[in-house]
């Protein structure tokens, strides 16, 4: 069910699914239907949005099928996406480190690209105090440019910083999509839903915070439960092979677009319809009221 086809009159947001297939450590002896090329990215797109995806969270891979943020290779990557669904999902792509890139390489290849959406650690392009003056300028030219930003926070204090850099400046104000990360650090990166309480009760507290979107991405057999957790109190999310491989029955997702199917069932049990495209859109931009 789509934000177009209205749900069963519930006062809800629609909810944002995120796709996120591949991530940059998983490979094909993970599991045979992770993409890597252009061409896999984009027919995993297609198959996304079929089950109810919004958005398409974008890793790419170079020649040894390793981590990359090579401009070109996004480019490819994003071109094939947009054969194959046009703008009927928002293209995100990520800025992750991975222990490779630093914060400098980051930001430049989102100024080469200028992808339509960004998600950027917190803790990557603003590691201390340093880091701010870089950052705060790089930040204003991305809402400049109109590049919808979520920043990926990993546990309460990294949203109270988040806050205080906001309150600050160096996060400029306007539109921010937030992503808390829910078991990064936990035995085995083995998420449940009470590891969100944390995040929202440090949001909660936060007065700058209070009316920004939110989405969760967690590991595990429990993302599902996770992402029913974050419907039912007004997140998003993002679900796919990145940090989870399994469906909520126990078994091995067959591909990316089942564990779409497994969220968005899970959301049309509570009433909660899904946002498109276009909604996702308007939500990221803070053009929407956050719940």
């Amino acid at each position: 069910m789509t934000a177009a086809s209205g749900g069963n009159g519930a006062d809800w947001s629609p909810l944002i699914l995120a796709v996120a297939p591949n991530g940059a450590r998983k490979t094909k002896r993970d599991h045979p239907a992770l993409p890597i090329t252009a061409s896999e990215i984009a027919d995993t797109a297609a198959e996304a949005l079929a089950a109810g995806a919004a958005m398409i969270h974008l890793h790419v891979r170079d020649g040894e099928e390793k981590h990359s943020l090579d401009a070109d290779v996004y480019r490819e990557a994003i071109a094939a996406v947009r054969e194959r669904v046009g703008d009927d999902l928002v293209v995100q792509v990520t800025s992750e480190a991975v222990g490779v890139y630093s914060a400098e390489q980051q930001m430049a290849m989102v100024r080469d690209v200028e992808p339509e959406a960004v998600s950027l650690a917190v803790r990557e392009i603003l590691p201390d105090a340093e880091s701010e003056p870089a950052a705060a300028r790089f930040l204003a030219w991305l809402t400049g440019a109109g590049i919808m930003p979520q920043y990926i926070l990993y546990d309460a204090d990294d949203v109270a910083r988040f806050a205080a850099l906001r309150a600050s400046g160096v996060v400029p104000p306007g539109p921010a999509f937030l992503l808390f990360v829910l078991g990064r650090y936990s035995p085995g990166q083995r998420s449940q839903p009470s590891d969100l309480l944390a995040f929202l009760a440090a949001r909660a507290a936060t007065p700058n915070l209070r009316d920004l979107p939110w989405a969760l991405c967690a590991f595990g057999a429990l993302e599902t439960a996770c992402v029913a957790t974050a419907a039912a109190l007004g997140g998003h999310a993002r679900v796919g092979f990145e940090n989870n491989l399994m469906l909520p029955s126990g078994v091995q997702a067959p591909d990316n677009a089942a564990l779409i199917a497994a969220a968005a069932a899970a959301a049309a049990a509570i009433g909660r319809p899904l946002a498109d495209a276009a909604t996702a859109r308007r939500i990221m931009r803070g053009e929407a009221p956050a719940n």
